[in-house]
């Protein structure tokens, strides 16, 4: 076992609660044309990498890194999407179950892009905060999980190498790719068997085999 387990948020150990909130609301400020992974990013910087008071200030700077004229209605409409995602979000049936257990073998540690307001609201509710010895979210750190600096922040606060650390995550593009680029191991949590990648898992509990 790794001393240090990293584990991404959404899609490994919590299932979102509406369909890919993000679609939602590119979506609902008009881009239809724009490419996906191109909106993740711009979308995630202007949102995840810094504080904000209220969501309705998140939004507003969102729509501003879009250069899209807003008002209330739209600003309430995207606050709406957003809300109800981590409103009827819930952990994985066996993350808690696994956690407890991968706790007593290796450090655990949370990382995840995301404003400030929903993986807190969501670790407090399901009582999760427990498991974790260090949590790194992009809006505290100011920097995206696909950034270089990322592991670099995460190795130096753990004190580990990057050969002592598995990180744990459901995409390719922003868990396994900068994880690799890192010099760390990762599996992949493909629950339903939809992505390539020499190594997959479908299920956490595959990680105490």
């Amino acid at each position: 076992m790794k001393k240090a387990i990293i584990f991404d948020f959404w899609g490994t150990l919590v299932e979102q609660g509406v369909y890919s909130p993000i679609k939602q609301v590119k979506r609902l400020l008009g881009l239809y044309e724009m490419d996906y992974s191109e909106f993740v990013v711009t979308f995630e910087r202007a949102m995840m990498t810094q504080k904000f008071t209220s969501l309705s200030e998140a939004f507003v700077s969102v729509c501003a890194a879009f250069d899209i004229k807003h008002d209330d209605e739209l600003i309430e409409e995207l606050i709406g999407v957003w809300n109800k995602n981590w409103l009827l979000a819930k952990p994985y049936e066996e993350t808690a179950d696994m956690l407890k257990k991968l706790k007593g073998e290796s450090e655990l540690v949370l990382m995840a892009n995301t404003d400030n307001f929903s993986v807190n609201s969501v670790l407090d509710k399901f009582k999760l905060r427990q498991y974790f010895n260090h949590i790194f979210l992009s809006c505290d750190i100011g920097v995206l999980k696909i950034d270089s600096e990322f592991y670099e922040i995460v190795l130096k606060e753990v004190s580990v190498e990057p050969e002592d650390c598995l990180v744990v995550g459901d995409s390719v593009h922003s868990d396994a790719v900068p994880a690799q680029q890192a010099g760390i191991d990762v599996v992949l949590v493909d629950r339903h068997n939809k992505q390539t990648f020499p190594k997959k898992i479908s299920s956490l509990r595959e990680l105490w085999k």
